[in-house]
C-alpha cells in the first residue's frame, strides 16, 4: 500500500510537469489481454467523468512491450507483470512503475478430466493429458505457468522438466492462433480439444463459465500457487491526459471495477481500516 501511495505521488508530480498539447487526442492505452474487460470498463468510466477518450490496444504484455520498443506510439502501459514495464522504465522510455492489480493462476479442466487441488499435479503429469499454457517471455501468463512447474519440482523431483517438456504453448505467442472475436481464448482451446488442462489467470473464470459451463476451475494447492503482480507505467513524452488516466486507474472507482472483475486491487482500503 505504501509503495502505491508513493508511486501515486510521483505520478501526480509528473502530471504537473507533463508537456502540454494533444488535449483532444485520445489516451493511447496498451494493456494485457487479461485486462480487456476490466480496463474497457475503467476507460468508459474515465471518459464519462472527464470527457477524454481512451484508445486501447490489448495483447500479450511482452509483445506489447516489443511494439513500444520498436517505436509504436503508446502512452499508458498496463502489463500483467512488473518486468515488462520496468524494462521500458530502465531504458528511459517510461516513468515510475506502479503495482495496480494482482491476479493468480488457476487450472481450467475439460469436463472429462477428474482432478482436485490435491491430485492436480499427477493429472498434469499424465502423458495422456494435454497441458496448455501461454507462451513464456511473450506473455507473462506463460512465465507464471512455468513458475508453477518450478514449484512442482520441490514437491516431486523431476517434475519440472517433465511439465516443461509436455506444456503446449498455445496462446500469447507471435504465431498463436487467436480465438474467435469475443470468445475467451482459454475456454476456446479447451472446448476445441487442443488442451485438457489449461493454466491461466483465475480472472478468466466468469467468461469461461458463461461460454463453456462444463469446463471446471481447480485452484492450485498452496505448494504450487503462483500470484501475478500487474504493473502500470506512463511512457516518456505522454500527454497530461495520459497521466490523468494512469492516476484514475489507481483511484478508488477504477480499483473497485478491477475488484469486480476478480482482481485484487492493492490501493483499495482494507475492510474495517
Amino acid at each position: 500500500m505504501r509503495r502505491a501511495i508513493v508511486a501515486g505521488l510521483l505520478l501526480m508530480a509528473a502530471i504537473a510537469t507533463a508537456p502540454a498539447g494533444r488535449a483532444q487526442e485520445p489516451v493511447l492505452l496498451h494493456a494485457a489481454g487479461s485486462l480487456r474487460a476490466a480496463l474497457t470498463e475503467v476507460a468508459q468510466a474515465f471518459t464519462s467523468a472527464n470527457g477524454i477518450a481512451v484508445k486501447p490496444a490489448f495483447g500479450a504484455s511482452g509483445l506489447l512491450r516489443e511494439r513500444i520498443e520498436k517505436g509504436e506510439r503508446a502512452e499508458v502501459f498496463a502489463s500483467a507483470d512488473l518486468g515488462n514495464p520496468l524494462a521500458l522504465a530502465q531504458a528511459g522510455r517510461a516513468g515510475p512503475v506502479v503495482l495496480f492489480a494482482r491476479n493468480e493462476l488457476c487450472a481450467f479442466l475439460r469436463p472429462e478430466i477428474d482432478a482436485t487441488p490435491q491430485t492436480l499435479l499427477e493429472r498434469m503429469l499424465d502423458p495422456a493429458v494435454k497441458l496448455g499454457t501461454s507462451t513464456p517471455r511473450a506473455d507473462p501468463s506463460g512465465d507464471y505457468a512455468f513458475k508453477v512447474f518450478a514449484r512442482a519440482e520441490a514437491v516431486k523431483p523431476g517434475t519440472r522438466a517433465a511439465l516443461e517438456a509436455k506444456a503446449l504453448q498455445l496462446t500469447g505467442g507471435p504465431a498463436s492462433m487467436p480465438a474467435p472475436e469475443g470468445i475467451n481464448t482459454y475456454g476456446h482451446k479447451l472446448a476445441s480439444g487442443e488442451a485438457d488442462i489449461f493454466l491461466a489467470y483465475c480472472t478468466n473464470a466468469a467468461s469461461i463459465a458463461r461460454e463453456q459451463p462444463a469446463i471446471r476451475l481447480v485452484r492450485l494447492p498452496p505448494e504450487l500457487a503462483v500470484g501475478a503482480d500487474y504493473g502500470l507505467t506512463v511512457t516518456s513524452g505522454a500527454s497530461p491526459n495520459a497521466w490523468r488516466f494512469a492516476m484514475f486507474i489507481l483511484a478508488r472507482e477504477a480499483q473497485e471495477i478491477l475488484a469486480r472483475h476478480g482482481f485484487a486491487a492493492p490501493t483499495l482500503p482494507r475492510e474495517g481500516g
